[in-house]
């Protein structure tokens, strides 16, 4: 693969089902934003993918007609995947096999991370091109004191407020958790930017990728914390972290009903309609 086909070829896919067992139907929750307009989370999802620059094409992969439906009203496009897919790495393995070599590279842009920052999917493209063993990428942003607390909040009342990221020096995953880790000591929690990265629901792979992730079982880890990168890391296939600086708003997913006023509130102090 040239560096050129990775820098220019890359395709976005927007995995989205319906039976989440946390949150049923939750492509379709409706959001308020700037205007007051409510969208879809599937529709802030899209528009976040149209956002980015340079994709080949952007489909929306999900196995429910109901989604399909709300991604037709708005003019998306949409690949009918199996609704035996385990997660959004198998369904986006699968709509690509449908729709055939769009792209050298993937990009999974989870359907329930509106508030992602459209910019880091180049950033992403060109990891992999900068570290060739590696064999996906994904981004993780320095928690600021709010969002700690706000996961460290959702963790005592037994709920799960997002995923972590454990880093290496060579920029690589050691682990990934729905914990918040590392376990941090009072001072270093009461900082402005605790020393704890939050994972952000976008991958870019490989196309080899994707079929050594279909082609092996899911792993134990996988299962307990409900992490499909877990099994990248469990074949011992590197992932590269882009870490990225703290943004300037807190990219809240829609993990729970009680993040949904959160995230209407981003949406609007970001003038997003």
């Amino acid at each position: 693969m040239t560096s050129a086909s990775v820098a220019a070829s890359f395709a976005i896919v927007i995995p989205a089902r319906f039976a989440s067992s946390r949150y049923p139907g939750k492509p379709l929750v409706r959001l308020a934003g700037a205007t007051g307009e409510e969208r879809s989370l599937i529709r802030r999802s899209w528009d976040c993918a149209m956002g980015v620059p340079g994709a080949a094409g952007v489909w929306v992969a999900t196995d429910d007609e109901r989604i399909a439906a709300e991604v037709d009203s708005f003019g998306g496009q949409v690949v009918m995947t199996s609704p035996d897919c385990a997660n959004g790495t198998e369904r986006c393995a699968e709509a690509i096999a449908t729709l055939g070599p769009v792209a050298d590279v993937v990009v999974n842009l989870q359907g329930d991370a509106p508030l992602s920052p459209a910019g880091v999917v180049p950033a992403l493209v060109e990891r992999l091109l900068q570290d060739p063993e590696a064999i996906m990428a994904t981004p993780a942003v320095r928690a600021s004191r709010s969002v700690y607390e706000h996961l460290v909040h959702d963790q005592a009342e037994g709920r799960v407020g997002g995923t972590t990221a454990v880093i290496d020096g060579r920029g690589r995953a050691l682990y990934f958790s729905k914990r918040v880790l590392p376990y941090l000591p009072a001072e270093a929690a009461a900082r402005e930017f605790p020393p704890v990265h939050l994972h952000l629901g976008l991958y870019a792979y490989r196309r080899e990728a994707l079929e050594r992730y279909v082609a092996a079982p899911p792993c134990e880890l996988e299962l307990l914390e409900g992490l499909e990168q877990l099994r990248f890391l469990d074949l011992g296939l590197p992932v590269s972290v882009v870490t990225l600086d703290p943004l300037s708003w807190d990219a809240i997913e829609l993990n729970n009903p009680g993040d949904k006023p959160v995230i209407e509130r981003i949406l609007k102090e970001r003038g997003i309609a």
